[in-house]
Parts: C-alpha cells; sequence; structure tokens
C-alpha cells in the first residue's frame, strides 16, 4: 500500500502564499471574459442574411442532385425489368452506362458540399474580419484584460459570456443596430463598469 506524503510546516507556508498571491488576480475575474464567435457570426444580421444566400444555393443545388438522382432510379428500374431479355452486350453496356451516371452522381454531391463550405467559411472569415474590431472596442470600453472563444475554455459562468453584447455592437456599428436592440446588453457587467482606470 502506497504512503502519504506529508508536507513539511515550510512547504505549507510556501502554498499558502502562494495561494494569496493569487486572489488578487481571481478577485478580478471578469476581466477575463469570452465570446461565441460561431452563434455570433450567423446571429448578427450580416450573418443571418449570409445564412439565407446559403440556404437558396443548397436548395438550388438540391434540385439538380434530386433531378439526377431520378433519372439514375429510372435508369435502374428499367435495367431490371429487361435485363432477363437483353443480349450480354447490351447488358454490359447498359452496367457501363449506370456506373457512369452514379459517378456523376456522386461526383455533383461532392461538389455541392464542396462548394457550401466554401461558401461559408468565406462568410465566417468576411464576418470574423469585422467582429475583431468590434471586440477590440469592447475590450477597451469595458477595460477587458482578454476575451477567449468559448470553443477554448473547459468551463466558465455564463454571466462572462459577451456574446449577445457582441452581436448588439456589431449590428450597430455595421448600421444594422435596429434590429440588435433586443440583444440586451452585455451580461459580464460590460456598459455598467463603464471606462474604470481611464
Amino acid at each position: 500500500m502506497r504512503q502519504l506524503t506529508v508536507l513539511p510546516l515550510k512547504a505549507l507556508f510556501v502554498m499558502s502564499a502562494l495561494i494569496g498571491s493569487l486572489s488578487p488576480s481571481l478577485a478580478h475575474a471578469e476581466d477575463l471574459v469570452y465570446v461565441d464567435l460561431q452563434r455570433a457570426v450567423f446571429e448578427v444580421e450580416d450573418g443571418k442574411s449570409a445564412k439565407a444566400r446559403l440556404e437558396k444555393m443548397k436548395s438550388s443545388r438540391q434540385t439538380a442532385l434530386d433531378a439526377k438522382q431520378t433519372e439514375l432510379k429510372k435508369l435502374q428500374e428499367s435495367f431490371e425489368k429487361q435485363q432477363d431479355f437483353l443480349s450480354a452486350e447490351v447488358k454490359q453496356k447498359k452496367e457501363a452506362e449506370f456506373r457512369t451516371k452514379l459517378g456523376e452522381l456522386q461526383a455533383t454531391y461532392a461538389k455541392l458540399q464542396r462548394e457550401l463550405a466554401e461558401a461559408e467559411m468565406k462568410i465566417q472569415q468576411e464576418i470574423f474580419g469585422r467582429m475583431g474590431s468590434v471586440l477590440e472596442k469592447i475590450a477597451q470600453d469595458s477595460n477587458y484584460k482578454m476575451i477567449v472563444r468559448k470553443e477554448s475554455l473547459l468551463w466558465a459562468p455564463p454571466h462572462l459570456d459577451i456574446t449577445n453584447e457582441v452581436i448588439r455592437r456589431y449590428n450597430l456599428e455595421s448600421g444594422k443596430g435596429g434590429k440588435g436592440k433586443g440583444k440586451g446588453k452585455a451580461r459580464g457587467k460590460g456598459k455598467a463598469r463603464g471606462k474604470k482606470g481611464k
């Protein structure tokens, strides 16, 4: 059985001093806030309209995909009905035609997925670029020492989430603030804390 190690009294004093030295940082934990960028990107007005364009693009591509799929299904049904009466040569030709159409369908689907992913990434990059200046202004106005992405956190209290404030300020700065009024204030007391230390 493994024995417990008892720390010397001096080591305990050192540890107590270290914990004590961390307490001021912990007392100002609200200097560190976080934002859910993924949600913010598609909840700002630019993101909503971009998402609508993506859905329209997806719908039009899906129509083309469905047409190819219907054509392939008809070809398969026709072949199954006729195969007992076809010569080996004709049967081989029809099977080759089916494989070609199947390959075209798979290529169309892969292209659709790629185009949608590229379009979504482009939208995110454009909005992320504009959102950077919004985050900087929020940090300056509220004296936040750091703003981190929610995705990089294991856990943080909900009141440190400033996503709603980021959405509101982004819409305001892009001239679309009218629709963002209902988003509310920053949960981390962003405005209330004002410009301390300035």
